[in-house]
């Protein structure tokens, strides 16, 4: 029996509102609470997102062997080229993603967390 239900996956950052906006544009989400230093998204079928202001956040390095990533988003999606596109006109940025035939590719936020895209 769980102890426990998971409630909301919540990501530092400097910026609450502009990287909200990116998930939102990413995952057809809607910001629904905005207190400046606390932004919550519902995503679709998904479980919800929130993100908090963190002063002095550093950025997980990718790749990097000696220090963690931290966590990552593995997000799914129907065309690995098409989505890259446009996370990346969202303000991605393109970490590994030079093995086209893998079914994933590595990007960052524009915060700087690495998140995956996944061919279902």
């Amino acid at each position: 029996m769980a102890i426990a239900k998971l409630g909301v996956v919540v990501l530092d950052c400097p910026e609450p509102r502009a990287l909200a906006d990116f998930y939102a544009a990413v995952l057809g989400a809607t910001v629904t609470g905005d207190d400046g230093e606390w932004v919550d998204l519902d995503v679709p079928g998904g479980q919800p997102l929130a993100f908090q202001k963190a002063p002095g956040f550093v950025a997980p390095a990718w790749p990097a062997p000696d220090t963690s990533q931290q966590f990552h988003l593995d997000l799914t999606v129907e065309d690995l080229d098409v989505a890259e596109k446009e996370v990346v006109a969202l303000g991605a940025k393109v970490l590994d993603a030079d093995d086209r035939k893998r079914s994933w590719r590595v990007y960052a936020d524009p915060a700087g967390h690495p998140f995956c895209l996944c061919a279902c």
